[in-house]
């Protein structure tokens, strides 16, 4: 690379020195003396001994590279010697894991051949090298934190889906998942692991022992007297179950824990190792030492300060250094030892890092001295080694480990050149870099410190039996309230530690998203939105296979980052554009949905495929947008949705078997296996070729490259506009503002941010929920044990040494997890984090309202927009509840009010056709009705898009999902109806609830004024009420017929005598019918009582048919469930699991309330048509309605045995959910029905059989039908015309019903 001796001239660059042309010496070269002097300072011999002047040839740059030669040799081949005398191993230098024939099951290995992830129930993979001799030493980098067995095995080992390294003879293994040991039995050993920990696996086979190291502390022996002897060698081995990944360090890089008593497995590059550090010597005496020209001496120099001035001596020095430096600087084991290390002194000096331009010197120089692809290696190896270090460093007190790594990472981005470089090519390509964003949460507090950082541990002791908190907050102690407060500082104090990681992280992507470096090419923002913009892609498109996808862990760390970054950016655009809108007006413009400036991937759109949609809205595009859909284009699109399985089987064919089963069959599995390989091009498979086929989605993946291709390619322009073109904003529709939003850039972002909630950050916020309900468990648990403590007798010993025990057991379990708690608190429920989420969903409110007032072309707006809207706020008052309260927030009361009104429009916009979508919004607006706070949001909404809603409720049920529309409705009512003012059912109260917090435990908020809109609804439409409420009764009529058919399957199956066992689904469905039952009852309930007169005043078309039907039904439901010792009495005294809502209780209430509002709460003449239609139907039973209050009959009192002591149901030992009041209008029921029904029995005539209804022989014929003239009475024929028009019997259409009167006889 160069000519030795050969004086300044060097082959690999050509330096242009700028030479003045006024200085007397021509080569601009300090004169020999002092040249030679500054040459013996910077390249001092090995021993430091400078020779004798009169024996010391001067050293010029024509005999500095042989100088140079000469002490770069002088201990290379003592270390080659060193290197040969380690014995016991056996298999290639380098050493790999063995993808060839050392594995089982799946496995996909990354390109390094170190990282592994398992794809199969349990894959096993061994290396490439073993030992039989000494004492050796691996690495383990665990990357998540599952089943997992690790250790060594031998080459006997034999593998399979379910055992593994450990489970056979002369394996040996630790798991962390289980704290467990394995050599075919097992037995406790070591502490669990956690993501982020690196596990050293020693063996000595010398003394015959295993033993393992977590983050460097020994765990102790594992296994001792291991078989050893002739053929038994020991190869590094793992055995890892469905996702699970690790990263192997064999001797590769530098061992983060090293034993200086072990030998690594892969011998270190140590002759290379001394290179490095001499010439990093070098480097170091160039910077300390300067040339004063003027003195013509030497002088030391602040190194902090030291700057290349372009001086020809110091830089043809450098150069000199450099070619020697740059090749060893391609190898990522010198790259972390020795260049890594060296920058992280510099910023050792403390200060901020703009007080250490050294770094920035230094990157420029490697620019200028070496070639493109070693720099370009050099500073992907370093990011690497940084980003690695970052993740597997244990958490310290003071979190100094990350500060430090992420603070080199600061100043090397900070490097304009490198940072674009890492960002064109690693950082999203190569690197997991949105690791850097993440702040690991410790699982062993002690490791991590809190033990000292919050020396007081507290937890909420404000919770009933029942899991819920109460509301009689009890007086808090003096030691509790020291406790709390005590508490609360410790957790401050973790606060202020761990911001300062946060707002290192902030500035990381402050520097990535820097749009003024537009110095040699394209700004950092623009390169960093195509590929955030590919990240996006690749985790919305896999979400099927879970190996490719980023751990929601650290996208939840990246959102919140990244939002703070956004609005710093987009706050300090307003400053300067005062037009602008601030950061808490932003929202994301509709006219990015439909111009195809920003890929959407194939999310789904509100109205469907984007292909279908650019069909039918084309128009609407044109007319309001001004954008024209080329006809060839719809034609492309077209046949690509038509051909997509046919082009994807053609592409599949198209690849080389081989290719299949090693070369890529599965895209980047780049979240899980090495900390930071970004590609891995082997998938392992021990099964046959033909099982790895791929599946559809390959050629769905290669033309979504293509298509991101041309995200790629865009430019600045293109994103913010220029000259007239509007870039992202083209196409603004006429209903939106001319008013600059922001840079066009940070709208693209925002649209990311909001899409990456809705990728995985909301579900792992509900999921790290998971540990505060673990406190409150266990605080329950040992205040449970405290009581049971005060009450044992002192004579039991026993019991009481067993219960403190269980309270210290209990006491230790929260005291970690209190502190646990405060982590995560801080790091995830934050009040920060809480606004964060609360700006976004704002952001998609506004969002959505905008889009809302483009009218047809709302239906390009993505799913997710509404998706984040509704889970956002579930968030926010779920999750964060016990650490904030949402009340607190600005403007709360006003965006309740506003996402309740999107909630009640669209919930049955017919611009949204998905079906998961509609449900979601329905569910939504179920859930939102339940609590008083948000109930009176709905009240709140203007009074047009309240009755708008009201009016959607009341559609009939057919033809739609009606259950979710049927509880709103129900929780609506909830309050107002007979009995319903309760939460739970009265026989479930001595139970635990599984969460107290579910819509359906909140207490009953009945909403008058939407109560009243049904009813004007209800009343004024006078088609509306016939189709609803028929709808209604046959739903009931449905699910209690389904209901009754299932229990009697339940009866038959518990009858028989062979053990059987009923399928908990069908038991499920079973209680859902009920329950749908109930809620259909009420709801009717509901309309009786709010407008009586649609059942009673039969001058309105179909209300004597309503009512013939509800009596009907009524009596059906009172006879199946009132009977003396029936089926519904015998699967309710079963109490299955599963059955636990299945009672007498909610369901004759219910019946009960539509009877009394029928009977008795209205007018006399409506009671007599109501009592009339009632009494007539043939299934009435007085029994039924006497069941009620307790009066069994006779009969089946002197049927019971006289030992039974079964109590009968009555509504009079419910007096804590139903009034006096209530009770003495069934009273008064009873008695007017039982007077009725003895006087319509004494005065009804004898019916021959011929004047009977021959449809339902119960009425006397009362109808004649044209043309045809055959008879049935009307309740017959009306219900028959509701679904058919053809006669009963001659099935002619029937034209029209006269009343029919049998003619006196003669």
């Amino acid at each position: 690379m160069t000519s030795r001796g050969a004086g300044t001239a060097f082959s690999r660059r050509n330096y242009r020195l700028s030479i003045e042309s006024e200085k007397p010496k021509v080569t601009g070269i300090v004169n020999s003396k002092l040249l030679n002097d500054y040459l013996r300072r910077i390249f001092p011999s090995a021993d430091g001994i400078q020779p004798a002047a009169a024996y010391r040839k001067p050293l010029t740059f024509q005999n500095l590279q042989e100088h140079l030669d000469k002490l770069l040799a002088e201990d290379s081949g003592a270390e080659d010697s060193r290197d040969q005398v380690l014995e016991g191993r056996l298999g290639p230098s380098t050493v790999v894991l063995d993808h060839t024939s050392g594995f089982e099951g799946l496995l996909l290995v990354d390109d390094d051949l170190l990282g592994v992830i398992g794809h199969s129930n349990f894959g096993s993979i061994r290396a490439t090298t073993c030992v039989y001799k000494g004492k050796w030493i691996y690495e383990v980098l665990i990357s998540s934190q599952g089943l997992m067995q690790i250790g060594w095995c031998t080459l006997n080992c034999r593998f399979n889906q379910e055992e593994g390294v450990g489970d056979t003879p002369d394996s040996y293994a630790y798991d962390g998942n289980r704290v467990r040991k394995w050599n075919v039995t097992t037995t406790n050993y070591g502490k669990s692991w956690a993501a982020g920990d690196i596990v050293s696996c020693l063996i000595d086979l010398d003394e015959g022992t295993i033993a393992f190291c977590l983050n460097g502390v020994s765990l102790g022996t594992a296994f001792d007297n291991i078989t050893r002897g002739a053929g038994m060698a020991y190869f590094p081995a793992i055995s890892l179950s469905f996702k699970e990944s690790v990263a192997f360090n064999f001797g590769s890089r530098p061992l983060r824990y090293p034993f200086t008593w072990r030998d690594i497995l892969q011998d270190p590059p140590s002759v290379d190792l001394v290179k490095a550090h001499k010439l990093l010597g070098y480097l170091k005496n160039v910077i300390h030492i300067g040339i004063d020209v003027l003195e013509g001496k030497l002088v030391e120099k602040d190194t902090s300060t030291w700057q290349l001035q372009g001086e020809p001596t110091v830089l043809i020095t450098l150069a000199h250094i450099f070619n020697h430096f740059a090749p060893l600087m391609c190898k990522v084991y010198l790259v972390e030892d020795v260049l890594m290390n060296f920058l992280l002194s510099i910023l050792e000096q403390g200060g901020s890092v703009e007080a250490h331009p050294l770094i920035q010197q230094l990157l420029d120089l490697m620019w200028l001295l070496m070639e493109d692809y070693e720099v370009h290696e050099c500073l992907k190896q370093l990011l690497m080694s940084l980003l690695r270090a970052y993740r597997f460093s244990p958490i310290i007190p003071d979190l100094g480990l990350q500060i430090h790594y992420l603070r080199l990472t600061i100043a090397v981005l900070k490097h304009e050149k490198s940072r674009k470089y890492l960002l064109n090519n690693v950082l999203f390509d190569v690197l997991r870099s949105v690791v850097f964003f993440y702040i690991k949460s410790p699982l062993r507090v002690e490791e991590a410190g809190l033990q000292e950082l919050i020396p007081t541990t507290w937890w909420p002791n404000r919770f009933t039996k029942e899991g819920k908190e109460s509301k009689e907050v009890k007086e808090e102690s003096a030691e509790e309230r020291l406790r709390r407060r005590a508490y609360d500082r410790g957790c401050q104090r973790l606060k202020k530690r761990i911001e300062v990681v946060e707002e290192l992280q902030v500035q990381i992507l402050k520097l990535l998203l820097n749009n003024k470096d537009r110095g040699g090419g394209e700004a950092s923002r623009y390169i960093f939105l195509n590929k955030f913009r590919k990240f996006l892609q690749e985790n919305a498109s896999s979400r099927g296979n879970l190996t490719v996808l980023c751990p929601p862990e650290y996208m939840v760390c990246f959102l919140h980052r990244l939002i703070s970054t956004l609005r710093c950016y987009w706050d300090g655009h307003k400053a300067k554009a005062p037009a602008a809108l601030s950061s808490e007006e932003a929202y994301v413009p509709p006219q990015l949905f439909y111009n195809g400036k920003v890929d959407y991937f194939d999310l789904q759109r509100l109205g469907g495929l984007l292909s279908h949609l650019k069909k039918t809205l084309k128009d609407d595009l044109a007319l309001k947008a001004n954008i024209l859909i080329d006809p060839a284009e719809l034609q492309a699109v077209t046949m690509d949705d038509l051909d997509e399985d046919e082009e994807s089987a053609t592409s599949t064919a198209q690849r080389p078997v081989a290719a299949l089963a090693i070369g890529g069959a599965l895209a980047r599995p780049s979240w899980l296996s090495s900390p930071t390989l970004g590609r891995a091009n082997r998938f392992l498979s021990t099964a046959a070729v033909s099982l790895m086929n791929p599946r559809r989605s390959l050629g769905t993946l290669e033309k979504m490259k293509a298509r991101t291709l041309s995200v790629e390619q865009r430019t600045e322009d293109d994103i913010e506009g220029s000259h007239g073109n509007e870039g992202l904003l083209l196409g603004r529709p006429p209903e939106e503002p001319e008013q600059s939003i922001t840079e066009n850039s940070l709208l693209e972002i925002l649209d990311g941010i909001v899409m990456m909630y809705n990728l995985s950050v909301h579900q792992q916020l509900g999921k790290m929920v998971g540990v505060s309900d673990d406190v409150n468990e266990y605080a329950l648990a040992l205040k449970d044990t405290e009581e049971k403590i005060s009450r044992c007798p002192k004579k039991r010993r026993d019991i009481y040494e067993e219960l403190v025990k269980s309270q210290k057991v209990f006491s230790e379990k929260l005291n970690h997890l209190s502190r646990r708690l405060a982590w995560i608190n801080v790091t995830i429920y934050s009040k920060e984090k809480m606004q964060d989420i609360y700006w976004l969903l704002r952001v998609c409110i506004r969002t959505i309202e905008h889009g809302d007032r483009t009218g047809s072309l709302f239906a390009f707006m993505p799913e997710f927009y509404l998706s984040v809207a509704m889970n956002s706020y579930s968030t926010l008052k779920n999750y964060f509840s016990p650490v904030h309260c949402m009340e607190e927030l600005p403007g709360y009361e006003e965006t309740l009010t506003r996402l309740a009104a999107i909630l009640a429009k669209h919930f049955a916009d017919s611009r949204i056709v998905g079906t998961d979508i509609r449900d979601s919004l329905m569910q939504a607006l179920a859930s939102y009705v339940c609590y008083p706070h948000s109930l009176r949001a709905v009240e709140r909404i203007p009074e047009e898009q309240r009755i708008s809603m009201m009016r959607n409720l009341l559609a009939p049920y057919e033809q739609r999902p009606w259950a979710q529309t049927n509880w709103i409705l129900v929780r609506l009512w909830r309050g107002c109806g007979f009995g319903y003012r309760y939460t739970r059912l009265p026989h479930l109260l001595k139970t635990k609830p599984e969460d107290a917090n579910l819509p359906s435990l909140q207490k009953p908020c009945p909403s008058t004024l939407l109560q009243q809109h049904m009813a004007d609804l209800l009343r004024s439409d006078c088609d509306m009420a016939p189709s609803f409420l028929n709808s209604v009764l046959n739903q009931l009529n449905w699910a209690f017929s389904e209901f009754i058919g299932m229990i009697q399957e339940i009866q038959q199956a518990a009858e028989r005598l062979e053990r059987n066992f009923v399928d908990s689904r069908q038991l499920k469905v079973c209680a859902t019918c009920f329950d749908l039952s109930v809620s259909l009852l009420r709801v009717l309930e509901m309309t009786v009582t709010l407008a009586p007169e649609i059942f009673l005043d039969w001058s309105r078309p179909s209300s004597e048919l309503l009512l013939r039907r509800l009596a009907q039904l009524l009596n059906q439901v009172l006879n199946r469930v009132t009977a003396e010792r029936n089926l519904f009495d015998r699967v309710v005294n079963l109490r299955l699991p599963g059955l636990e809502s299945v009672d007498h209780y909610p369901i004759l209430v219910a019946v009960t309330g539509i009877l009394v509002r029928l009977l008795m709460d209205t007018d006399f003449q409506g009671a007599k048509r109501a009592t009339a239609v009632l009494l007539a139907d043939p299934c009435f039973q007085l029994r039924s309605i006497q069941y009620l209050l307790g009066h069994a009959e006779p009969s089946a009192l002197a049927a019971m045995p006289p030992s039974a002591d079964k109590r009968h149901f009555s509504l009079h030992t419910y007096t804590d959910y139903i009034s006096l009041e209530e009770l003495a209008k069934v009273e008064r029921m009873l008695s007017h029905l039982s007077e009725e029904s003895k006087q319509a029995a004494a005065s009804i005539l004898p019916t021959s059989e011929e004047d009977l209804c021959p449809i339902c022989y119960a009425h006397p014929i009362s109808a004649i039908f044209r043309p045809c003239s055959h008879k049935s009475c009307k309740a017959c024929i009306n219900q028959h015309l509701m679904n058919n028009k053809d006669c009963f019997f001659c099935k002619a259409t029937i034209t029209g019903v006269d009343d029919f009167t049998k003619p006196t006889s003669s």
